[in-house]
C-alpha cells in the first residue's frame, strides 16, 4: 500500500451541499464513491485548480481508506503524476493540498453540470476520452 497524502478527508459545507444534490440525482448514496468520481473529474481537467482556501466546516469526514477504497493506491499515483505534470513537488503536504483542491473542484464541476441528471449521465463522463486521459 502506498502512503496516502492525508489520513482523513474533511469537506466544506458547500461541498457537502453539492454532494447531497449529486446523491439525489445519481442515486449513489455513499459520499466516498461520489468523491472518487469528483477527484477523477478534476484530475482530467487540463488546468490546475485555483489555490484558494477551502474551509473544512461540514460534518462530512472520511478516512483515506474509505475514500480510496480498492483504488486508493491508483488515486495516489494519479495525484502524484498530476502534481508532476503541473510542476509541483510531490511531498505529502503538497499532495494533501492538491487533493483537497482537486476534490472540491471536482465536486463543484459535477454538481454544476446541467447534463448530470442520472447515474447514466455520470457514467458517460467516465467513458468520454478526455475523462479517461487522467495521466498524460
Amino acid at each position: 500500500m502506498i502512503e496516502p497524502p492525508i489520513d482523513r478527508i474533511k469537506l466544506s459545507q458547500t461541498a457537502k451541499d453539492q454532494l447531497i444534490k449529486l446523491k439525489r440525482v445519481t442515486k449513489i448514496d455513499q459520499w466516498n464513491i461520489l468523491c472518487r468520481w469528483a477527484l477523477c473529474r478534476s484530475l482530467a481537467e487540463p488546468t490546475p485548480p485555483s489555490p484558494i482556501p477551502i474551509p473544512t466546516d461540514s460534518n462530512v469526514e472520511m478516512s483515506w481508506l474509505v475514500f480510496g477504497g480498492s483504488i486508493a493506491d491508483l488515486l495516489v499515483i494519479a495525484l502524484k503524476q498530476r502534481c508532476h505534470n503541473d510542476g509541483l513537488p510531490t511531498d505529502k503536504e503538497i499532495l494533501a493540498e492538491q487533493l483537497k483542491l482537486h476534490l472540491h473542484r471536482g465536486i463543484g464541476y459535477l454538481a454544476g453540470d446541467v447534463h448530470l441528471k442520472t447515474i447514466e449521465n455520470l457514467v458517460s463522463l467516465g467513458t468520454n476520452n478526455q475523462s479517461l486521459n487522467l495521466i498524460k
